[in-house]
């Protein structure tokens, strides 16, 4: 049964009646020990010092109220430290190779060295606040500090999970997340996407049409065989995308591991077979997913003078920026080749495609997120409602 065990005393009986006498631990260690049998079976204590009576009996109320309503948890296992959990959280994870990566980064450079060597039990809303200061007072952007928030929730949830801890502090409203600014798309105009194709190179025009005329992402672009081309279909195969993981170039499954069919223009589809007619196509032979993965050979249409693959960063150095800067536009993030994917959707929107539709084409996870996204590009429907209510009501009104 559980009880509070006072180590420095023990009752003992003299001349017929009880008193309380010394042991051979008075003085010495903590005093009072709270011992009770865990939903286990096991036997579990607790100890506390001198003059901490009441918090014993505190604790003993607690832990029975918690086993009374299944939310008990060891109070030892949350003295794992939180560097030790991440880490065997991240290796059980199935992420993809780029993703671990990239992760691991956040950890090591931006969690870890606040709240790596604290236990799991000792995190407090407090710690979280200030470690958000922190990233906040390093310049980081409210967008990279909400997904390191995000990390540090996420791996909190999962000590609760594995009964680490009784709740995670991420929750406490003392402790909000940080929001990313709210920034909408500011789709190129027409003349914008015509000066930056007319700045690329002739041998990497075709990079812009596969952007602005399907929707590619950078990586995809620059993994583009001629065999992902269905002429009589007249539709593209997305299937695969060129990415740097640990420092080396690989081929891997489109972002979200979801490989997607987009409409061919016949416009885009010129300018696949012009390119076709002048360069030919070089084999280029990368690990598949991750460095020490199977070898795949892709014939690519899109390669550097050395006939090898191009990473983003030699692409953009190389061949984006100079097409930006003779189109006169500023070089920044929002410059960058996913410009492309925000024409080709303002272009769909505006000529009436569903957010549905537009959604598959761009190979996002939900159509959701393609509307929260794009919703303000959406052309506005009063227009449509007031010729709709109109051509209900007009005879009505008419023969009245």
């Amino acid at each position: 049964m559980a009880h509070i065990e006072d180590r420095w005393y023990k009752a003992v009986e003299v001349n017929g009646k009880t008193t309380r006498v010394p042991t051979e631990l008075c003085g010495k260690g903590r005093r009072y020990r709270v011992r009770y049998i865990a939903p286990d079976g096991r036997e579990r204590s607790q100890s506390f010092p001198d003059k901490e009576k009441k918090a014993a009996e505190a604790f003993l109320v607690s832990v029975e109220a918690d086993k009374l309503r299944g939310t008990y948890v060891d109070p030892n296992a949350g003295r794992i430290l939180f560097q030790d959990f991440a880490t065997e959280w991240l290796n059980n994870q199935t992420f993809d190779p780029s993703t671990r990566e990239v992760t691991e980064r956040r950890l090591r450079r931006h969690i870890f060295p606040q709240l790596g060597s604290r236990p799991l039990s000792s995190i407090r809303p407090t710690h979280l606040r200030e470690f958000d200061r922190t990233l906040q007072r390093a310049g980081l952007s409210s967008g990279f500090r909400a997904v390191t928030y995000f990390n540090v929730a996420t791996i909190l949830n999962a000590a609760v999970d594995d009964e680490r801890i009784a709740k995670n502090p991420c929750h406490a409203r003392s402790a909000p997340s940080p929001k990313a600014d709210p920034r909408k798309v500011v789709p190129w105009t027409h003349e914008r996407f015509y000066a930056v194709r007319a700045g690329l190179r002739d041998r990497f025009r075709l990079t812009a049409d596969l952007g602005g005329g399907c929707g590619l992402r950078q990586g995809e672009i620059l993994a583009v065989a001629a065999e992902d081309f269905d002429l009589t279909r007249s539709v593209m195969h997305v299937v695969r995308q060129l990415k740097i993981v640990g420092g080396r170039l690989v081929f891997a499954l489109p972002k979200g591991r979801k490989t997607r069919d987009v409409p061919l223009a016949e416009s885009v589809a010129d300018s696949v077979a012009a390119h076709l007619a002048q360069w030919t196509p070089v084999p280029v032979t990368l690990p598949w997913e991750e460095p020490d993965g199977p070898l795949v050979t892709v014939e690519l249409m899109i390669y550097g003078t050395g006939k090898a693959a191009l990473d983003r960063n030699r692409f953009n150095r190389s061949v984006w920026h100079p097409a930006l800067a003779h189109a006169g536009v500023e070089r920044n993030r929002e410059q960058g080749m996913h410009a492309l994917r925000h024409f080709y959707a303002s272009v769909l929107l505006d000529a009436g495609e569903s957010i549905k539709a537009l959604s598959e084409y761009l190979g996002h996870s939900n159509p959701g997120f393609t509307l929260r996204t794009y919703t303000h590009l959406m052309p506005s429907s009063e227009e449509r409602t007031r010729k709709a209510v109109n051509n209900v009501l007009r005879l009505v009104t008419a023969t009245a």
